[in-house]
């Protein structure tokens, strides 16, 4: 069982929180947003640092959830690629939120 920070209760927030809130669950959806279908590798890329399991559970748990879907695009040898469902894309709207925010509310590094 998944255990998390957030608690189990009724608060709507909280229940979103659940599903989207680990750490890397977002920008591997921002990323499918962008970019439609992509394989594991391309996740690895995108997100330098994130561990091989840490991608692999997420991967799981968005694809339990419905959030993501696991399509197979060669069988032999067996290669997948990640698609966002109707349920993933309608997080489109959280994620441009927070884009949004953080464009208005943060400031941008300075260039080297």
């Amino acid at each position: 069982m998944r255990k998390t920070g957030y608690g189990q209760t009724g608060c709507p927030v909280v229940r979103t929180l659940n599903v989207i809130g680990e750490r890397w669950t977002v920008l591997m959806l921002r990323d499918l947003l962008l970019k439609g279908a992509m394989k594991y590798q391309d996740f690895q890329e995108s997100l330098e640092s994130i561990s091989p399991n840490t991608l692999s559970a997420r991967l799981k748990f968005l694809t339990e959830q419905g959030i993501v879907e696991r399509r197979v695009y060669e069988d032999h040898p067996i290669r997948v690629e990640y698609v966002l469902t109707r349920h993933g894309r309608s997080l489109g709207p959280i994620l441009a939120a927070m884009r949004d925010w953080g464009n208005t509310h943060t400031s941008q590094p300075e260039s080297e």
